[in-house]
């Protein structure tokens, strides 16, 4: 009988070990990758490189599609953990709306210094995140 009782606490103490690993699991952070790790900076030194008195939306366009080859490749090698998601995500969506808005009608020069400045804040967290990775 007490064998029986501890044998049922140590399968319930095992269980709740296993289940809270698997829930821990989106928590853990991804490892340092060089490719991850040139194509932020590559974004960051586009994002830097935003010229507002040219054409707005080929900038946008190239910044746009560093970002997708950067969530294609983690994704691919299987890296596409929260932690990397949630470092582009902010800068993606930006990208996007700067994207969609200078495809729709260029924007004022005053509407892309102001989205450069964003995205230049959000780029430098981005990498920071990234390259502080080990």
């Amino acid at each position: 009988m007490v064998n029986s009782c501890m044998m049922r606490t140590a399968l319930f103490v095992g269980t709740f070990i296993v289940l809270q690993g698997c829930a821990l699991h989106s928590f853990v952070p991804s490892f340092w990758d060089d490719n991850q790790a040139k194509k932020i900076i590559d974004v960051r030194q586009r994002v830097e490189n935003i010229n507002c008195a040219k054409p707005h939306a080929p900038q946008a366009q190239d910044i746009h599609n560093d970002l997708q080859w950067f969530e294609l490749y983690s994704e691919s090698k299987g890296m596409m953990q929260n932690d990397v998601r949630a470092l582009i995500k902010p800068l993606q969506e930006t990208t996007d709306d700067f994207l969609k808005r200078s495809l729709d009608k260029e924007g004022s020069r005053a509407y892309c210094e102001g989205k450069k400045k964003v995205m230049q804040t959000q780029a430098y967290k981005a990498a920071q995140g990234v390259l502080d990775r080990w």
